[in-house]
């Protein structure tokens, strides 16, 4: 089968970075990802240029949205902002043609064991949808750890998606699966695709990573493949049976992600 491999790059040119890799897809931020200050196009010919050059080459492009993003936290000092980055970051995207933006599936306040606090972040991320213009997919992505996260395990995204199925614009948001999140999130590879699709009814891009931690271990450590805990065909059958474009996001550059790419196409 023809999996397209990729891996996230630098942003300043990531249609130089997609050739050094031998790529047609690439993941890159637009900015800052630990900043509030909005989404930054830093490549020379601007957010125009981008989207040109990339059609132009062929080149797919995935944005990641900042790690800070929080739309389920009851904290309004976060949760506003986190809503106000999010639709930000949903412009600039579309602006450059970008395929989806990638978001991590936050959590609650870290302090809150209250079962009404946890439902409250559920339904805020079904506030976030609807109030956010989806101009391009929004791919929710499951994380490894954190403390009340929404999207750590399988129960909590059920309810993710639960929530977010009743809201204007629910069609347009996909799911991103993160391999060593899921492994380290406590989700069993071995059925984690078929669950996940029974919760979601699609995989839109793979984030393919080996883990530096073990099992369970809530450990958000990436490693490149064959030098993490993650059994080798079972790495190898998660991104076969998902289907979905692959973006590595394991350490190094662009020599690093070839052996990557060569060690993955010869396990599928």
């Amino acid at each position: 089968m023809s999996v397209v491999i990729g891996a996230h790059v630098d942003q300043a040119d990531p249609i130089a970075e997609a050739a050094a890799r031998g790529t047609s897809v690439i993941q890159m931020f637009l900015g800052s990802p630990q900043s509030y200050k909005g989404p930054v196009v830093e490549y020379a010919g601007g957010a125009e240029g981008l989207r040109t050059d990339a059609e132009a080459a062929g080149v797919t492009i995935y944005v990641h949205a900042p790690y800070i993003i929080n739309v389920a936290t009851t904290n309004n000092r976060i949760r506003i902002p986190s809503r106000k980055l999010l639709q930000q970051h949903v412009d600039a995207a579309a602006e450059i043609g970008a395929a989806g933006l990638v978001v991590h599936g936050g959590h609650v306040d870290k302090a809150a064991d209250d079962p009404e606090l946890i439902e409250k972040g559920f339904d805020n991320w079904r506030k976030a949808i609807e109030a956010t213009d989806l101009k391009l997919p929004v791919l929710i992505e499951n994380t490894a750890g954190g403390d009340h996260a929404m999207t750590r395990r399988l129960d909590r995204i059920a309810r993710v998606w639960e929530a977010i199925s009743t809201a204007e614009g629910a069609d347009n948001v996909g799911f991103c699966l993160d391999t060593c999140h899921a492994h380290a999130g406590g989700n069993a590879l071995e059925t984690v695709v078929d669950d996940v699709r029974a919760i979601t009814g699609r995989i839109d891009l793979v984030h393919a990573n080996d883990s530096r931690d073990d099992f369970d271990s809530g450990a958000d450590r990436h490693a490149n493949f064959g030098n993490g805990r993650i059994d080798a065909d079972l790495l190898a059958a998660v991104i076969r049976d998902a289907g979905a474009p692959v973006v590595c996001e394991t350490p190094g550059g662009a020599a690093e992600h070839r052996d990557d790419f060569a060690w993955l196409r010869e396990r599928l």
